[in-house]
């Protein structure tokens, strides 16, 4: 499969690296153009391209930016068939974003993405701390495989986006439709949480739209006052089942 990717952070960067060694042909790209993608596409065996040919010939689109800059990307994304799935794998952060007004007021993530870019869009890998998408993948049916959801697009456009989640060492779940995306971002019981499909599963059923958005505001206070130290992503995860009260749930 062809690939597009915007985006060389970690989470653009290790979906480089994973989506190359399963075999499909990855071309990424970023705003400071090829020279700047160049290491890590020779590394991964990716083609560095600019922003303008990130798109061609693809048969997924994976954006892997800051959230508020989604806007930015829509003449990239208006210039790809309709056929071609959008995979967004960005999370809302007000401390990089600045304050969304629509989400702070209860917009799902994955619909308020879809109207800045007018197309259907999937979330996915959204719901893994960097350290886990670079150090916890697994084969397939390896009992300690952890789940990632994937939500919105079409059925085809979904199902397609899944089998990208299995190559990159994760068992995928139906996460449901765009207005279900807010099952998926902070706080909820399956952001961020490590669980395993038949976990995930649970988890998402759990979620209580208003009890995520309360929680929110707290979770991101504490995370707003910690130091990135060595162990900032195991906290991250511990954090969010706590908040989301997964303790039951975990058998603990």
């Amino acid at each position: 499969m062809k690939i597009g990717i915007i985006g060389t952070g970690s989470i653009g960067a290790e979906l480089t690296r994973k989506l190359s060694a399963a075999g499909h042909a990855v071309q990424v790209a970023n705003t400071r153009g090829p020279q700047s993608t160049a290491q890590l596409a020779a590394e991964a065996g990716a083609t560095p391209v600019t922003l303008d040919e990130v798109g061609a010939g693809v048969d997924v689109l994976v954006t892997s930016i800051p959230f508020a800059r989604m806007p930015d990307i829509k003449p990239i994304v208006d210039r790809l068939p309709s056929s071609v799935p959008v995979a967004d794998t960005s999370n809302y952060y007000r401390h990089r974003d600045g304050r969304i007004e629509e989400i702070d007021n209860g917009t799902a993530e994955g619909m308020w993405v879809e109207q800045q870019l007018d197309r259907p869009v999937v979330r996915a890998w959204n719901s893994v701390v960097q350290s886990t998408l670079q150090t916890k993948a697994r084969p397939k049916g390896a009992p300690d495989r952890i789940a990632v959801p994937v939500a919105g697009g079409g059925w085809l456009a979904k199902r397609l986006v899944m089998g990208l989640v299995d190559d990159t060492g994760f068992d995928p779940v139906d996460a449901g439709d765009v207005e279900d995306t807010w099952r998926i971002q902070m706080a909820a019981p399956a952001y961020c949480t490590d669980l395993n499909a038949e976990q995930l599963e649970k988890a998402l059923g759990l979620a209580d739209r208003d009890a995520v958005l309360a929680r929110r505001e707290a979770v991101l206070s504490i995370i707003e006052s910690w130091d990135h130290g060595e162990s900032f992503f195991d906290d991250l995860v511990a954090l969010n089942r706590a908040a989301a009260g997964l303790s039951r749930l975990l058998g603990r």
